[in-house]
């Protein structure tokens, strides 16, 4: 489990973060959700250490984050970063995936069969048996995002962060990789924009605002208008489709 109490992030002369705080929750997805430049993505890179905050506590199983080496936060937590690129990388899918593994392994020691396996496993669980031996480069955006996501299967950390995975993948390709996200059943937390997806894939729901996580809930109790008109300045209404909340957006709130 990670827990965020009291984030306080400073980058440069801009406050990024001021108090926030999150956890995950046993085998849910939870999503963070808010405006541009909120601090969304600021707080998922504070909780796998990529940023450091100023204030407040990162904890991994009870263990403060900057007290561990990077291969036991990379055991406990698998990430999959905005915008993954894989321009001007030559190697393979199987290879790729196969890295996931790295962090089971001593820096100068081999791969087994096993790892090869749980790589294999790891492609066969994101429906892409068989591409083990395409370049990495030739899938598109959609295949890749579930090639990062295979990687982080086969790394077998409990825990997975995901930066806006959805990013530039039309809309079919959205629904895939959040459904996919959901069947693996890990502790994740998901940094979306598109709050319909978040009510849809999401089992909990934390809306950020300048920088401080102001309100947290179920789906259904976070996308609300009373909510998310003073965080976004639109109006925002609230349609039924029979199963999840869904939302409409109106002319921008003066």
């Amino acid at each position: 489990m990670i827990a965020a109490t009291g984030i306080d992030l400073r980058l440069g002369a801009s406050d990024v973060l001021s108090g926030a705080r999150l956890c995950t929750r046993p085998g849910q997805v939870v999503g963070l959700i808010g405006p541009n430049g909120s601090g969304k993505s600021s707080l998922l890179r504070c909780l796998y250490g990529m940023l450091r905050p100023n204030r407040g506590a990162v904890l991994i199983d009870d263990k403060a984050i900057e007290s561990m080496s990077q291969r036991s936060i990379a055991r406990a937590i698998a990430v999959v970063a905005q915008d993954a690129s894989a321009d001007g990388i030559d190697i393979t899918v199987g290879e790729f995936v196969l890295l996931g593994r790295h962090v089971h392994r001593g820096d100068h020691e081999g791969f087994t069969d096993d790892d090869c396996k749980v790589a294999l496993d790891g492609l066969e669980m994101v429906d892409l048996s068989g591409f083990a031996e395409r370049h990495l480069h030739e899938m598109s955006g959609g295949e890749r995002q579930r090639v990062m996501i295979a990687r982080c299967i086969a790394q077998q950390s409990p825990v997975i962060l995901l930066d806006e995975p959805t990013n530039h993948l039309d809309v079919r390709y959205q629904h895939e990789v959040l459904t996919l996200v959901r069947q693996l059943k890990n502790d994740t937390i998901v940094v979306l924009h598109d709050l319909n997806l978040a009510g849809r894939y999401c089992d909990h729901l934390a809306l950020l605002d300048r920088g401080s996580v102001v309100y947290q809930g179920q789906p259904d109790d976070v996308l609300r208008s009373d909510v998310l008109e003073p965080v976004y300045g639109i109006e925002v209404r609230r349609l039924a489709d029979g199963q999840h909340p869904y939302l409409a957006f109106g002319p921008l709130a003066r």
